[in-house]
C-alpha cells in the first residue's frame, strides 16, 4: 500500500490519477486529517493506513509568506517530514520526499549537481534544505527528489496564473532574468511511480538512498515560459497578451528567488533510468486542459 501525502496538491493529484491507471494500491491523505501542523495526525494516519511505501508530496509552498511564517514553514517542510521519515524507519519501509531547487542560491552559473553546496536565499528554501537533512538522517531507505517550477491543470501554479490573467488583460510584465526548468506534475508523478515499480522488481538497494534532481528536460526563463504558454493557448481561442520582459528588481518580492536554479538530472537517469520529457513537449496538453477548465460554465471570466 502506497501512502501519498499532500493529496490535494498538484503532485498529489497526479500521483493518485496515475496510481489508479497503473492499478497500484494506494491511499491519499491531506488536511485536516493529515496535517504537519498537528503532529498527532501524522502518527495516526500512519497507523491507520499501515503503508509499505510513503510518498511525501505535502509541504508548505507559500514562498513569500514563509518569510513571516517560519514556524508554519518549518512544520510543513522540516519537522513534519522528519516525523514521517522516522515512522518509515521504524516500519523499515521506503520513503520518497519531494524537495526543491530553492535550496540553491542560483549563483553557480551552470546546472546544479546533487553534491553542490546548498545556500538557500529565503525561509522556504532554508526549511526545505533542513527537511532534506532531517529525512536522510531519520530514514535509511529514503529518496529525496528535488524538482522545480511545477505546474499542472489543477492547483495554483504559473501556467494557470498566466492564462487566467490573459483572459482579463491584454498586457503583462514577466520576469526574464530568472532561469530554470518547468516540470509537469504528471511527468514527475510518473517518475516517482516508476521508481517504486523498480523497487518492487529488484528490492531496495542501499545505493538508492540519497538526493536526486528530477525536473523537465531543457531550460527557460519565466518570460519565455509565459510566451510558450500563450502560444500553446492560441489553438484554444486565446488572443495572447503582449508580454514585456522585466528584471527581478522590477518585481520585488519578500523572498529572494535564485536567478539560475537549473538542476542536473543525470544521476536520476544513471541510477533509475528515468529522464523526464522536455518541458516544451509536456506543455501544450496541460495548457489545453487549463483552458478547458477556465472556460467551463462554472468558471466565467
Amino acid at each position: 500500500m502506497i501512502l501519498i501525502t499532500g493529496a490535494s496538491g498538484q503532485l498529489g493529484e497526479s500521483l493518485q490519477r496515475l496510481a489508479r491507471e497503473k492499478n497500484l494500491p494506494h491511499t491519499a491523505v491531506s488536511r485536516p486529517a493529515f496535517d504537519f501542523d498537528h503532529p498527532t495526525t501524522i502518527a495516526a494516519t500512519f497507523t491507520t493506513t499501515n503503508p509499505t511505501i510513503v510518498i511525501n508530496a505535502a509541504a508548505y509552498t507559500a514562498v513569500d509568506a514563509a518569510e513571516s511564517n517560519e514556524q508554519a514553514a518549518r512544520a510543513g517542510n522540516h519537522t513534519g517530514p522528519e516525523s514521517l521519515a522516522l515512522l518509515c524507519a521504524g516500519a523499515k519501509i521506503p520513503f520518497i520526499h519531494i524537495s526543491t531547487d530553492y535550496v540553491f542560491d542560483g549563483t553557480k552559473g551552470a546546472p546544479y549537481l546533487e553534491t553542490d553546496p546548498t545556500s538557500p536565499t529565503g525561509i522556504y528554501g532554508l526549511t526545505k534544505r533542513d527537511g532534506e537533512r532531517a529525512v536522510l538522517d531519520a530514514c535509511p531507505n529514503s529518496i529525496i527528489l528535488r524538482t522545480s517550477w511545477v505546474y499542472s491543470a489543477h492547483g495554483k501554479n504559473f501556467a494557470r496564473t498566466m492564462l487566467n490573467a490573459a483572459r482579463k488583460t491584454n498586457a503583462l510584465r514577466v520576469v526574464a532574468d530568472q532561469r530554470g526548468t518547468p516540470t509537469a506534475a504528471d511527468d514527475l508523478a510518473a517518475t516517482v511511480l516508476n521508481i517504486i515499480t523498480k523497487w518492487k522488481e529488484s528490492g531496495w538497494h542501499e545505493s538508492y538512498k540519497g538526493i536526486y534532481h528530477a525536473t523537465g528536460t531543457g531550460e527557460t526563463t519565466w518570460y519565455d515560459f509565459a510566451r510558450a504558454i500563450f502560444e500553446s493557448a492560441k489553438s484554444c481561442g486565446l488572443t495572447p497578451p503582449s508580454v514585456t520582459p522585466i528584471s527581478t528588481a522590477d518585481w520585488p518580492t519578500p523572498s529572494k528567488r535564485p536567478s539560475d536554479s537549473r538542476l542536473d538530472c543525470a544521476k536520476l537517469e544513471r541510477v533509475f533510468q528515468e529522464r523526464l520529457p522536455n518541458w516544451t513537449a509536456s506543455l501544450p496538453a496541460i495548457v489545453h486542459e487549463i483552458m478547458a477548465r477556465l472556460t467551463a460554465p462554472e468558471n466565467p471570466p
